[in-house]
């Protein structure tokens, strides 16, 4: 008969012996979000061929893909979704590699995902397009790739804001605002539509002294 000590050392090395088991696969997927991080393809392409789930989630719910569009790591983010990575999928704050390219100004892997079917209709845990966030930051290059791949440019949030509201209210009315208000109008965003306490965009801009932008916004139109 074993003894209680021989008892307990048999069942804790069974128990390690069933973590080990169950722990490799979730190994190789930290490995390949790890990878993923710092933009060793080699090592995303190793564990991917060692079986490696490539949608698997880290504990914030981040495929290795948003892992590296967090990084900015583009010949990461080029292996990954052209291994088929989902450029859709979200996190647990609802974002996805596609979203937070766009929100990020992280042009090149907007691209990648843009061409990989990315949902022009998502929305980020704001209720906002990839289009609001990146007016709002000046990424003038994001939002002109946004428009011509024909994100709606009237989009409208949970705050009621528009693109064209963001790049004003949240901006700082410097010049690469200025050129996304002219973007957006020539895009043919709706320049009178009001917030959801009924000011226009006209009216931010004046009340804050973009006066450069109240000029763009009055010879389109606005009110």
């Amino acid at each position: 008969m074993l003894r209680p000590c021989a008892i307990l050392v048999s069942a804790l090395l069974a128990l390690m012996s069933l973590s080990h088991a169950a722990s490799g696969p979730d190994m190789n997927e930290t490995r390949l979000h790890m990878a993923a991080a710092r933009g060793d393809v080699a090592e995303i392409n190793q564990r991917l061929a060692a079986g490696a789930r490539i949608d698997a989630r880290d504990s914030e719910g981040r495929t290795a893909l948003l892992v590296a569009t967090h990084a900015n790591q583009v010949t990461a983010a080029k292996a990954l979704i052209e291994a088929g990575a989902d450029v859709n999928a979200k996190d647990n704050i609802n974002d996805s590699p596609y979203l937070y390219a766009g929100a990020r100004g992280h042009l090149e892997i907007l691209k990648l995902t843009l061409a990989h079917g990315a949902d022009l209709k998502s929305t980020n845990r704001y209720g906002g397009t990839a289009l609001i966030p990146a007016a709002e930051r000046g990424h003038v290059d994001t939002v002109r790739t946004l428009i011509a791949a024909g994100v709606d440019v009237d989009h409208v949030n949970k705050l009621n804001w528009t693109a064209l509201l963001e790049a004003i209210i949240l901006s700082d009315g410097g010049e690469r605002h200025q050129e996304i208000v002219q973007a957006l109008i020539d895009a043919k965003a709706n320049v009178n539509r009001a917030d959801g306490e009924g000011m226009t965009p006209l009216q931010h801009a004046v009340k804050r002294g973009y006066s450069r932008i109240a000029q763009i916004l009055v010879a389109a139109g606005a009110r």
